[in-house]
C-alpha cells in the first residue's frame, strides 16, 4: 500500500499516522458536529474516522434538548415508534459526521474516513435478522463512508460474510477472544472471495475488527486481585500480571492478522484491490487510575491498525501522548503472560465470554433506556 502520510513529528496524531495507525474517535454528538468541533479535529489533528454505539447515543439523545426540534418535526409529520425515531435521529447524526469525514475518505482512496452505526442489539443472536438490519441501515444512510457495526459472536460471523459479499462495509464489534476474531476475519475473506467468484468488484469495501482492550484488564485484574487477597499463589508473580493481559491478548490477534495478510490466499485478493480488514483497538480508555491514561494508545501503535479513542482519551493523548516506537512484536512473551494467567487458575476464555455477554447486555440496556426516554419525548411533543 502506498504511503499515505509523510509527517513524522508534526504532532502526536501525525506520529500515529506516520506509523500506519489511524486515530478514530469513539464518540458522536450532534452539537459536536454542528459547532465545527469535529471538523477542527479532522483538519487540525488528522482525525480519520468515528465509531458510535447504543450507549453513546443513549447519553447524547437521552439528555439535553439538542434533538428536540427534530423530534417535534418528525412527530408532527407521522406516527412514529421510539425505535423508528431513534433510527431517524441516529441516521441524521451519522450522515452529518460522514459528510465532515468525506474529504478523509476521498483523500485516502477510501481507506479511512468512515463513521459507524450499529445494528439493533435486540437481534445479536439472530444472523438473518442482523443481515436484514445491516441492509436496511446501509440503505438508510446511503453514503459510501459508513460502516455497519455487527457483533463478533457466532451469528454475527455469518452476517459479516453475507454483508461483505453484498458490498456493505462492516465494523465487527465486541471482540475479546482470539477464536472469535479469527472467525470474523475468515468471514470477511470468504465474503470477498465470493464477490471475486461472482465477478464483482472488491476495491472499495472496507472493514475493521473492533478488538476490545481495557475491559479485559479490568476483569482480569479483578480476578488477579482476588487471588492475591486469598493468598493463592505467588503474590509477586500475580502482581506482575496486572495490566498485562489485555495488551498481550491484542498482540496475539495482531500476530494472526499478520499471518493471514501475508498468506498467498490474501495476496490473491489484494491483487484484486481488496483492503485488509484492519484491527481496531476499542475500549482504549484506561479505567484504572493507577495506569497511565493513554497507555492503551501508546502501547498498541502498529501498522494498518485503528485506535478509536473515547473523547477523554483523545484529548489526553493530544495533550501528553507519546509515540516513540511501534508496538513490540513480542508474541512469545505475550503467550507466556497468558500461560501464567492460566497457571494461576484464571481462564481467559471465561473472562472473554463474560465480557461479550456483558457487552451485549450493556448495549441492549442502553437501548431500553434510550427508547424509554424517546417514548416520553414523543408523548411530550404530541401534548
Amino acid at each position: 500500500m502506498a504511503q499515505r502520510y509523510s509527517q513524522t513529528d508534526a504532532g502526536r496524531f501525525e506520529a500515529l499516522l506516520a506509523r500506519g495507525q489511524s486515530p478514530w474517535l469513539d464518540y458522536i454528538n450532534r452539537t459536536h458536529t454542528e459547532s465545527g468541533s469535529l471538523r477542527k479535529m479532522v483538519e487540525q489533528d488528522g482525525l480519520q474516522g468515528m465509531t458510535s454505539n447504543p450507549a453513546i447515543f443513549e447519553k447524547t439523545m437521552g439528555y439535553g434538548n439538542a434533538y428536540d426540534a427534530q423530534i417535534r418535526s418528525i412527530v408532527s409529520r407521522k406516527p412514529v415508534t421510539p425505535e423508528e425515531l431513534y433510527e431517524e435521529l441516529a441516521v441524521t447524526d451519522i450522515r452529518a459526521a460522514a459528510d465532515v469525514l468525506r474529504p478523509v475518505y476521498d483523500g485516502t482512496n477510501h481507506f479511512d474516513g468512515h463513521v459507524s452505526i450499529e445494528v439493533s442489539p435486540y437481534i445479536a443472536n439472530d444472523a438473518e435478522a442482523t443481515i436484514k438490519d445491516s441492509r436496511r441501515l446501509w440503505r438508510a444512510v446511503d453514503l459510501p463512508n459508513v460502516m455497519i457495526k455487527i457483533p463478533g459472536n457466532a451469528p454475527g460471523a455469518k452476517a459479516i460474510e453475507e454483508a461483505t459479499f453484498e458490498g456493505i462495509n462492516v465494523n465487527v464489534t465486541l471482540l475479546f477472544e482470539q477464536a472469535a476474531y479469527q472467525a470474523v476475519l475468515e468471514a470477511y475473506i470468504r465474503g470477498l472471495e465470493r464477490r471475486v467468484e461472482a465477478g464483482l468488484d472488491v476495491k472499495d469495501i472496507a472493514s475493521v475488527s473492533s478488538f476490545y482492550i481495557s475491559r479485559v484488564d479490568v476483569l482480569a485484574d479483578s480476578l488477579i486481585d482476588r487471588k492475591i487477597a486469598a493468598g493463592e499463589g505467588d503474590v509477586a508473580a500475580l502482581k506482575a500480571l496486572r495490566g498485562k493481559v489485555a495488551v498481550a491478548n491484542a498482540k496475539l490477534a495482531y500476530e494472526h492478522w499478520e499471518q493471514v495478510t501475508n498468506s498467498a490466499r490474501w495476496q490473491r485478493l489484494a491483487e484484486e484491490g481488496a483492503q485488509p480488514q484492519r484491527l481496531l483497538w476499542a475500549s482504549t480508555g484506561s479505567k484504572d487510575p493507577t495506569y497511565r491514561d493513554v497507555r492503551y494508545v501508546e502501547e498498541l501503535v502498529a501498522p494498518e491498525t485503528v485506535n478509536t479513542m473515547p473523547l477523554e482519551t483523545y484529548d489526553a493523548f493530544r495533550d501528553h501522548g507519546e509515540v516513540t516506537r511501534e508496538m513490540a512484536r513480542d508474541y512469545g512473551a505475550s503467550r507466556e503472560i497468558l500461560r501464567q494467567l492460566h497457571a494461576f487458575g484464571i481462564d481467559l476464555k471465561t473472562v472473554t465470554d463474560q465480557l461479550l455477554r456483558e457487552g451485549l447486555d450493556g448495549f441492549e440496556a442502553a437501548f431500553v433506556r434510550l427508547h424509554n426516554t424517546l417514548e416520553r419525548k414523543i408523548a411530550e411533543s404530541r401534548a
